[in-house]
């Protein structure tokens, strides 16, 4: 396991090898939607940050997270094969978790395939609930599974306190 891999904000010189992870690592089996166009544009977004872990020679992880309104939404994770299971998502993730805490999101949702249980245990291992499964949310050909975490207590609206 890494001690600390270091996250660090996303350049556009990266967009290429994030296109390239995202396609290969999430993407396989479906038409390729996060190009480098797509990717130039999450990092030039002001409401989107994208982060990546570097490995030797090569990216090792990637995660592009948005904030629209009060929640964050986490659009592209992905930890390269040989880099898993060596804490670089777990390390990733709660800088994205912390950020967006920072930022003042109530909650985080993402969405993995339905078919890719290493995904969903990970999301399961760092607190995130299965909601609902999305039938052919991947390019209407692979199941999805929409999951959230919350970062701060719902709002229950009025308490019975008695004032």
């Amino acid at each position: 396991m890494l001690a600390h891999p270091a996250v660090r904000f996303a350049t556009l010189a990266d967009a290429a090898d994030i296109a390239e992870l995202s396609r290969d690592a999430i993407e396989y089996g479906l038409p390729w939607s996060w190009t480098v166009g797509r990717v130039r544009h999450a990092i030039e977004a002001p409401d989107t940050n994208v982060v990546v872990v570097d490995g030797p020679g090569r990216l090792d992880a990637l995660g592009i997270m948005a904030y629209p309104g009060e929640d964050a939404h986490l659009l592209l994770f992905a930890v390269r094969a040989a880099g898993r299971r060596r804490g670089i998502g777990s390390a990733m993730l709660a800088w994205l978790e912390a950020v967006a805490r920072a930022a003042g999101a109530s909650r985080i949702r993402v969405e993995a395939r339905r078919d890719n249980a290493a995904a969903r245990s990970f999301y399961n291992e760092h607190g995130y609930q299965e909601l609902v499964i999305l039938p052919r949310h991947y390019s209407g050909v692979a199941d999805g599974v929409r999951l959230e975490k919350w970062l701060r207590p719902r709002n229950s609206g009025a308490a019975n306190s008695g004032e």
